[in-house]
Parts: C-alpha cells; sequence; structure tokens
C-alpha cells in the first residue's frame, strides 16, 4: 500500500519548519532552520525574505529525506506562517525591494500615535477590522515603505510591485510567480481588510495611501492555492493558507465558546466565536479565524508581546539559568517571591492595554530579594499576563471560560502551567502533539484534498498528554494578582508625558 502525507509548512518568526504528517496526524518527521534577525534601529525588526524562502525550501527537503519520501507521496500542502509580517517585490524579478518588516517592528509608533488622535479613524478602523491602531499590523508598515523607499510609491501606482504577508511571498515564490494570493486571516491583519464584507476596504487603502492593485486575492484558509513550480520539488498542490494563531486554534479543534494559549516568543490567546463578530471592550482584538467551505468563523483575540521572550532574557542577559528546565525547578513549591513582581513590558505592551510607551519593571525589591525570587517573578509574569486577557476575555464574551488548550515551547513548563491554571481558576488541556500549529494548516490542506474526509474524523485524532486543574486556595492566588495589577499600573504610567 502506498504511504500518503501531507506537508505543513509552518514560517515563523525566527525559524523556518517543515512537518510531514500521516494519517493518523502522527509527526513523520521534521526540518527546522532558523533565519537572520536583522534590528537596524532601536525598535526595529526586519528578515531576508529571500532567506526566509531559501530556508523553506531548504527545511522541505530536510523533511522528505529524513522520512525517504517520494514526492508523489505527498497529497498536499499546507502553509502557515508569522502573520503582520510584510514583503514588498518586484512583480518582473521577484527581488525584494527592502527587507521584510517584522511583526513586532515599532518603527510606525509616532504615526500611528498622531492618526490615533482623530477618534473618527479609531472607530472606522475598530468596526472594518476588528483591530486596533497599532504599528503590530500590516498597513502602516506597507505604508512606511512605500513612502521610504526611493521611488517605491510610484512603481506602486504603477503595478510594477507586489506587497503581501509572509504565506503571499512564499506561495508567489513556489509557484514561480503564478500565484498572488492570500487568505481571510492573514488579510485580517493588516489593517486593510473589511472582515464584514470579505474585501479590501477602499476607504482604509485611502486612509493609508496604499494602492490595492499591490495586494494579494484574498480566499478561503482551504483552497486552491496553487500547485508548486520549482526544481526542489513540483507539482504538488498548495491546499491552505492560514496565519499562525489560527492555525493553532484549528490544529487544537477548539469548538465555539472554547480558548487556546500559545506560548512562544509571544503568547497568543484566541477564543472560537462561530459566525458571531463579538466586539470587544476589553482590549482585545476581533478577527477572522477561519474561511472553510465559503464560510468565516470569528475570534477574539489577546495578544501578549513578551512570553518565552522574558525567560530568554534572564537566561542570555541576565545569566540568572544556564537551562530553560532550571525554570520548574525554581517553581517546584508554592510560588512565593516576597512580593517581588517582575513586568516585561520591554516593547510596550498589546491586550489588554495597547500601550507603546510602557516599560518593564521589577518591583517589590528588598535586601533579601534573591536570584530564584527574580526567575520566578519572571516566569510568573507569563501566567500573570494571560490573566489579564483572560479576564476580558470572560468580560467580552459574558462566559465563563473553563477549558483552556495551551501549546507553543513555554507550555512545557509544566510548574508555570499549574501555576497559570491555579491562577485563571480554569483548566489546561496539553495536546500530545507538540506540532498543533503546523498541524491545523495540515488539517485544512488535508481536507481540501480528501486526506481527511470531515472535521468529524480529524476531531478524534486529538489526545491530550496532560490536563492541569486549579490546586490553589484562590486566596493565595488574589494575594499575588493584587501585586501584579499595582505592578502594571506603575509599568503604564511609564513614559507618559514623554
Amino acid at each position: 500500500m502506498n504511504k500518503k502525507y501531507i506537508l505543513a509548512l509552518d514560517s515563523g518568526t525566527t525559524s523556518a519548519r517543515a512537518v510531514l504528517f500521516d494519517k493518523k496526524a502522527n509527526v513523520m518527521s521534521i526540518g527546522q532552520n532558523e533565519f537572520t534577525q536583522y534590528f537596524p534601529e532601536p525598535g526595529w525588526v526586519e528578515h531576508d525574505a529571500n532567506e526566509i524562502y531559501a530556508n523553506q525550501v531548504g527545511v522541505v527537503i530536510q523533511a522528505i529525506q529524513k522520512n525517504h519520501t517520494k514526492l508523489s507521496e505527498i497529497e498536499a500542502i499546507g502553509i502557515t506562517n508569522q502573520r503582520e509580517t510584510v514583503v514588498i517585490w518586484d512583480k518582473r524579478t521577484g527581488i525584494p525591494v527592502h527587507h521584510a518588516i517584522v511583526w513586532q517592528d515599532k518603527r510606525t509608533a509616532d504615526y500611528c500615535e498622531k492618526l490615533a488622535n482623530d477618534p473618527k479613524v479609531i472607530k472606522i478602523i475598530k468596526e472594518k477590522t476588528g483591530l486596533v491602531l497599532d504599528p503590530y499590523f500590516s498597513g502602516t508598515k506597507i505604508k512606511w515603505l512605500l513612502d521610504n523607499v526611493k521611488g517605491l510609491r510610484n512603481r506602486a501606482e504603477k503595478g510594477e510591485v507586489l506587497a503581501g504577508t509572509i504565506d503571499t511571498w512564499l506561495i508567489w515564490k513556489l509557484t514561480n510567480g503564478k500565484s498572488f494570493v492570500t487568505d481571510y486571516t492573514n488579510a485580517s491583519r493588516t489593517l486593510l481588510f473589511n472582515i464584514i464584507n470579505l474585501k479590501w476596504d477602499q476607504e482604509l487603502l485611502k486612509l493609508f495611501d496604499i494602492p490595492e492593485k499591490i495586494l494579494p486575492e484574498v480566499k478561503n484558509s482551504s483552497d486552491n492555492f496553487g500547485t508548486t513550480d520549482i526544481d526542489a520539488f513540483k507539482g504538488i498542490p498548495i491546499y491552505s493558507s492560514i496565519g499562525d494563531q489560527q492555525s493553532s486554534l484549528f490544529g487544537h479543534r477548539s469548538k465555539i465558546g472554547e480558548l487556546k494559549g500559545t506560548y512562544g516568543t509571544g503568547a497568543f490567546l484566541m477564543l472560537n466565536t462561530g459566525e458571531k463578530v463579538v466586539r470587544s471592550k476589553n482590549g482585545l482584538l476581533t478577527t477572522i479565524a477561519l474561511g472553510l467551505n465559503g464560510k468565516v468563523t470569528y475570534a477574539l483575540e489577546g495578544s501578549i508581546y513578551i512570553a518565552g521572550n522574558a525567560l530568554k532574557w534572564i537566561k542570555d542577559e541576565l545569566h540568572l539559568i544556564q537551562e530553560y528546565e532550571q525554570i520548574d525547578y525554581y517553581l517546584k513549591d508554592n510560588y512565593d517571591t516576597k512580593g517581588v513582581t517582575v513586568v516585561p513590558y520591554f516593547v510596550g505592551v498589546g491586550s489588554p492595554y495597547w500601550n507603546t510607551k510602557a516599560r518593564g519593571l521589577i518591583t517589590g525589591i528588598t535586601r533579601g530579594t534573591n536570584r530564584g525570587d527574580i526567575i520566578r517573578a519572571t516566569a510568573a509574569s507569563i501566567a500573570f499576563q494571560t490573566y489579564d486577557i483572560f479576564k476580558a476575555f470572560q468580560e467580552d464574551y459574558n462566559s465563563k471560560i473553563i477549558k483552556m488548550s495551551i501549546d507553543g515551547g513555554v507550555s512545557k513548563t509544566q510548574n508555570l502551567m499549574q501555576l497559570q491554571s491555579n491562577i485563571l481558576e480554569a483548566k489546561l488541556y496539553n495536546p500530545e502533539s507538540s506540532e498543533i500549529t503546523a498541524l491545523g494548516a495540515a488539517f485544512l490542506a488535508g481536507l481540501k484534498a480528501k486526506f481527511w474526509k470531515d472535521q468529524a474524523e480529524i476531531d478524534k485524532l486529538i489526545k491530550f498528554k496532560k490536563i492541569y486543574k486549579p490546586n490553589a486556595k484562590v486566596s493565595e492566588s488574589e494575594k499575588i494578582i493584587k501585586n501584579w495589577k499595582e505592578s502594571v499600573r506603575l509599568a503604564l504610567e511609564w513614559n507618559k508625558t514623554k
């Protein structure tokens, strides 16, 4: 019997990955390679789009060779990607006109702040896109490129260049320029796409002075995105494209009213609201979760900029730990930092406060404060930031959330996840598969390819290796949350008058 597989391309913020799945959603092989991070000025973050593409092709070859897979055994490709990061390239030569500007980049903060002085603009953006005006999203990045790369705006007006998020760039390259497309989830993160009528919005395009002709066609997340046409691997249909957080939501099989949290460099929480558009009053984003079979599913989302990066900070900059596994050692007993709190707002804060000028703080230090207190408080800051967003979800959705599925590198830190469960007073479900984000894209491609019959079949493939249940007194959680809230208040006041 011939073996058949689905290949998922997971184009992340720091690495390109390729994951080969079989019919039981088992990981057969993985290819992975990191790529360069560029920081040309404080607050600026860039990637080389050509390096991303070359790495992505390279890891596909790695994954195929590791499993001794024939190209004919790959039924379809699914793509999931870092969202909001944008690249503009020459339509004829395929050469990027500038480094890609990454979602973490803050170069348009002043522009956003100036635009935010007009309440009508804020209202239009929120109503049409479900987002807030923040440098995080793609629209202001595209505008910056058009305004700052010599001659680019003129070329854009003539239709000589193309702009897109990383999924669009990869698909265009993999199909040898035949497909210029994106999906609803990635389009919904640009500040340019109307999530109600599902079109590029003329009023928003005019606001940011971006010509529609440089933007891709928008399709369902599970759709025909073209066929690979490169020397390394030809003739494989690309049947899904979806932003990484939405892919994770689909990979978890989260139903309406259920929440997922991905703990990586940052942390992203997403709540499936079905076909209902829920407008947040508590600093969350309304976004598109999925386009499937002509129907759009919506979600509420909360974004934490610094999660795993906080642990990287105490490891690489403060040298308080040598290995990430030490985090669990310091959290092995009941959480106690003697009142020490770390607020890791290194680049401002996303949900639910949306303050680009906020900065990190360490509060409650005494002469008796030791390295263990700082380590514990830094790790716990991930759980506290999640708490702030979790409460916003409950208020916006008007319902108590009792189940949250988790994934990402930080979710492997078991004592931290137990602390998270205690603080949220909710169960956390950790799936057996460590590749949930890639699996979401694979599921969508596999459904299109009839590799899996329907969603009921893939529901049965998700199993959990651990379920965390709250085991602490509520009074204990309330005390440490009180310290956190006071510290956040101080962090939000930082630079307020500057």
